[in-house]
């Protein structure tokens, strides 16, 4: 087994230690047929009478099988699943989901770290300043928000109060993330902030220690810079930033010759 499947497992089970033996969260009903099978996957719970190995093994039996199943979906099946999912508690105190906004064919990913209260409201992501703030650092490098562009985040709905999503939260949402890179198969992924980046990478590193490297996730080119909302509380952010899109740029050019 591979480290980086050694890790995601890792992640995995940290994630079934915080659920401990409660039953698993619910998939609400959904008309895509791909949500619908999902469904019977998350809404079986262990027998009672079961002990906490096999409980345990039926958690991790499930949990895997979710994953399998959100990484067969199309597009349509993907979009209703994530409007329906109560795989986490964030479902009890959202609006509604934040799916992502752009071309489904982008060479260019931005992938942020969960909605806000205005995306919460609007069902879009990054609205409002740092929304804003965003499609200018976008221009900056000749790229505009649904051309070319997909942008969306680590997890689907608004943790309370825009706190950092958990482990459980962002494990949750991962299988929706990994099927939405696997079906736009950008050129190129722009993590903005540290939880995008260590959830991407799957690691504990330091911003400061990710910035003006390109990384990968799977075999996609992966560069990290600050997340707009910092921006907007430390102006001087801004010349780095400009520092990690400059990069960013040079690197698709290169990908673009090299016909990556």
């Amino acid at each position: 087994m591979s480290a980086k499947s050694d890790a995601r497992r890792a992640r995995r089970e940290l994630v079934l230690n915080e659920l401990g033996l409660t039953p698993l969260w619910r998939i609400r009903e959904a008309n895509a047929p791909e949500a619908a099978q999902l469904n019977q996957a998350c809404t079986e719970i262990p027998a009672v009478g079961a002990g906490p190995a096999e409980i345990h093994t039926a958690h991790v039996d499930q949990w895997e099988d979710r994953r399998a199943k959100i990484l067969r979906m199309g597009w349509e099946g993907l979009q209703t699943s994530v409007a329906g999912c109560v795989a986490c508690p964030l479902c009890e105190s959202r609006s509604r989901t934040v799916f992502g906004v752009g071309d489904p064919n982008a060479d260019w990913l931005c992938v942020g770290e969960g909605p806000g209260a205005q995306e919460d409201a609007t069902g879009e992501p990054f609205v409002g300043l740092a929304g804003q703030l965003l499609d200018n650092m976008l221009a900056a490098i000749d790229l505009k928000r649904g051309r070319n562009v997909f942008i969306t985040n680590i997890v689907k709905c608004r943790p309370p109060g825009n706190r950092e999503p958990t482990p459980v939260e962002a494990q949750s949402c991962e299988p929706y993330l990994a099927r939405q890179i696997e079906l736009i198969r950008p050129r190129l992924i722009i993590a903005l902030g540290k939880i995008a980046g260590s959830n991407l990478l799957n690691t504990s590193a330091s911003l400061a220690s990710l910035r003006g490297k390109v990384h990968k996730y799977l075999d996609i080119p992966v560069i990290v810079t600050y997340h707009p909302a910092y921006l907007l509380r430390n102006l001087p952010g801004k010349a780095m930033v400009w520092e990690d899109l400059c990069f960013a740029r040079s690197t698709m050019n290169q990908l673009l010759q090299s016909g990556h």
